[in-house]
């Protein structure tokens, strides 16, 4: 009974070491393969630019066809990211693609993120009234009593709360309009962009090898750089929008030539994840910006919801004001940083990560 008894012991310690080696040897295999979102360190530029693209893809349509139920805010949201990602790669690469390619597969992949963003827009018009209304709690602080009993709106607070409603009520509407014909129209799409980007003829250079990204870097970043500036003189919403599409593209594309591994050692691989990294914090910056900039627009146009307390209007568009006029000064210092080289300098500053 005792030598059963160690057997037993025995088999169950072989089986726990056997489960362990098996779970390292799959963590390996999981380190070493190369991610869906990024290049690996020994694969060739153009084949790793192909296997990031056809990933991407599919998991996009992955996402847009999960079996376990209907796609929620979070993995439309993942979709987009995605969706951008793509464009900026396709950038990295206009040159090799020819004008007429590019501009093909950039507007279908533009048309596939703009199909999806209705809930996803409807959602931070709340979320970032919630931010604000947090960050200035007066604004829905209701007083005692309503002078005028107004159901539009009045009585201190009253008229935030029936914006609010308002833009849950159309968040809701947004999301249910989202149905699966429409994702499957989506899904469709990016099949068909999948289908041309697999015959893609990316070539090699052994001899020179960055001739594949460089143009497509230095035009991004030179794009980008320019419209900062343009920002800055005119300060209106479109020219901030307008160079935060760049400044996500550069994020982007820096994410992508993240080589990992012995890459990481490297003066232009680090030089690289600093752009991505403070590209990053800039388009946080300009999108909280762009948002509040259409709050303030949908507060403007919706002023009945306010009749029974104009200052509380007031009130509300000077907060979104301040706000972004904050952001908007964090920004451009943080561009004059990220923007500080011209083009040609910033590329060579990186080329050995290309």
């Amino acid at each position: 009974m005792a030598s059963l008894a160690k057997v037993l012991v025995l088999v169950g310690v072989g089986v726990a070491l056997a489960r362990s080696e098996r779970e390292r040897r799959i963590a390996t295999r999981a380190r070493r393969t190369p991610t869906r979102s990024s290049l690996h360190s020994d694969e060739p530029r153009a084949a790793g630019l192909r296997r990031v693209i056809l990933g991407q893809l599919d998991r996009a349509i992955e996402l847009l066809e999960d079996p376990r139920g209907d796609p929620d805010g979070e993995t439309v949201h993942e979709v987009r990211k995605i969706v951008k990602r793509l464009r900026a790669i396709v950038r990295l690469l206009r040159g090799e693609l020819g004008a007429q390619r590019f501009a093909r597969e950039d507007a279908a992949l533009r048309d596939c993120g703009r199909r999806l963003s209705g809930a996803r827009d409807a959602e931070v018009m709340v979320d970032t009234l919630d931010a604000l209304c947090k960050e200035h709690p007066k604004l829905t602080r209701a007083k005692a009593a309503s002078r005028r009993g107004d159901p539009r709106g009045g009585g201190g607070g009253g008229g935030v709360r029936a914006l609010r409603a308002q833009l849950v009520a159309e968040r809701e509407a947004a999301s249910a309009s989202e149905d699966a014909a429409l994702r499957a129209a989506v899904v469709a799409d990016l099949r068909a962009i999948r289908a041309r980007a697999a015959a893609w003829k990316l070539r090699e250079r052994p001899q020179r090898p960055t001739r594949l990204l460089a143009p497509g870097l230095e035009h991004l970043y030179g794009e980008g750089r320019r419209r900062m500036r343009r920002a800055r003189r005119r300060g209106g919403v479109e020219a901030m929008h307008a160079w935060r599409k760049r400044v996500k593209a550069l994020r982007y594309a820096a994410q992508t030539l993240d080589r990992g591994g012995e890459w990481r050692e490297t003066k232009s691989a680090r030089r690289l994840r600093s752009v991505a990294r403070r590209a990053d914090r800039i388009g946080d910056l300009l999108g909280e910006e762009h948002d509040l900039a259409l709050l303030a627009r949908v507060v403007r146009r919706r002023a009945k919801l306010f009749a029974g307390d104009r200052k509380q209007q007031k009130r509300l568009l000077r907060a979104i004001a301040r706000r972004r006029k904050r952001l908007r000064k964090r920004a451009l210092r943080e561009g004059e940083c990220l923007y500080e080289r011209k083009p040609k300098a910033f590329v060579r500053g990186v080329r050995k990560a290309l």
